[in-house]
């Protein structure tokens, strides 16, 4: 199948970006560097086209019970212009994606919702919803809206300025997973003070419409999802088909480290396994690391003991370019996962040292 294009894949293009396949689209990987696109969003402020994430649209007099019952985190806690992270998890508690839920204004006096799938899972998504609200027997209006908008995520110290700048109301007063409509270039524009490079920032839904109108108002380094990689290593964040698959390398929230999404007091698709997982504890757990010696980690390569036996794999891994440093995640048996504890990673057949490290490897807003 043809890869899908982003509204602006043109514009793009005649900036001098270079592209990759993600989630079956054809996406901007890097404008200029990657070292450089990293720099402005750590110094400065970047702005990423991340409209190859999905967009799901939930309203209905069940809406809130329908979300409730299909994400980890407790959504009968979002006011209107509230968002809260969640995973989406099967019968067994094996996360099947992460999310991050918004509570919108409400249409025809009933609770509304929309959650952003990763990349090439919206249709999937869209179809779990409608199934379990049909077996439920749910009233939920369920729609799935990636095609109707563009998503840009504005990241960096200097980023609330910029949004501040160019938007009609302000929005420098949103706190943290706060969001709601700013008029931009004459634009309603969904405005969340979300992201996902461990800085400041916004992530803006725009309508496909007015993409490019909304991109060029917002003057700053461009970044693609090479330097949004680095970032969010940095910052310890999962990165969903490589940190965690429900195919290849089934894990839970708890495993995964982000057990505080978990409400048990709801019910939820995977709550009870889950439950029994939390009174027991987790036989392995993703940590950080860095390495000691010289060589860069990477996805599939192998952790070791310092007697070089094999107990776990690299899920992501990187040069930090804010650190200079390599640093990567991956699963341990939970008695290497102490930070200080020295490991070994296996580079290009080489057994190189590593040091378990508490992440986020860098200061955070999140």
């Amino acid at each position: 199948m043809p890869l899908q294009t982003p509204p602006l894949r043109g514009l793009h293009d005649e900036r001098g970006a270079k592209f990759t396949e993600f989630g079956g689209w054809d996406m901007p990987v890097e404008f200029d560097s990657i070292r450089t696109e990293h720099a402005a969003v750590r110094e400065d402020v970047g702005v990423f086209d991340v409209s190859h994430m999905g967009q799901i649209h939930v309203t209905g007099p069940d809406a809130t019970a329908l979300m409730q019952r299909l994400t980890s985190n407790d959504v009968s806690r979002l006011a209107v212009g509230d968002s809260q992270y969640a995973a989406i998890t099967d019968e067994d508690g094996i996360i099947i994606d992460d999310t991050v839920v918004y509570r919108l204004p409400d249409e025809d006096g009933q609770a509304t919702y929309l959650f952003v799938p990763n990349a090439g899972t919206d249709e999937t998504t869209h179809e779990r919803w409608l199934s379990y609200r049909n077996e439920w027997d749910l009233e939920a209006t369920v729609d799935n809206r990636t095609d109707e908008y563009a998503m840009y995520a504005v990241q960096g110290p200097n980023a609330v300025d910029l949004v501040e700048g160019v938007a009609e109301e302000s929005v420098s007063d949103l706190e943290r997973f706060e969001a709601r409509y700013a008029t931009i270039g004459g634009v309603d524009c969904w405005t969340a003070r979300t992201g996902y490079t461990g800085e400041d920032g916004f992530e803006l839904l725009v309508p496909w419409a007015a993409a490019e109108e909304i991109w060029t108002a917002l003057e700053c380094q461009p970044c693609g999802l090479g330097a949004r990689d680095t970032l969010r290593i940095e910052a310890g964040l999962l990165l969903a088909g490589q940190d965690f698959d429900a195919d290849t390398d089934p894990r839970t929230p708890y495993e995964a480290g982000i057990g505080f999404t978990v409400a048990l007091e709801t019910e939820f698709v995977g709550r009870d396994a889950l439950a029994e997982i939390e009174a027991t504890g987790v036989e392995e757990r993703l940590v950080g690391f860095q390495l000691i010696d010289r060589g860069v980690p990477r996805h599939g390569y192998d952790i070791t003991t310092t007697e070089s036996r094999v107990i776990g794999t690299v899920t992501s891994g990187t040069m930090s370019p804010t650190l200079e440093r390599p640093i990567g995640l991956g699963y341990v048996p939970v008695e290497y996962a102490e930070p200080g504890t020295t490991l070994q990673v296996v580079v290009r057949g080489q057994s190189k040292k590593a040091r378990v490290e508490t992440t986020p490897f860098i200061d955070t807003v999140q």
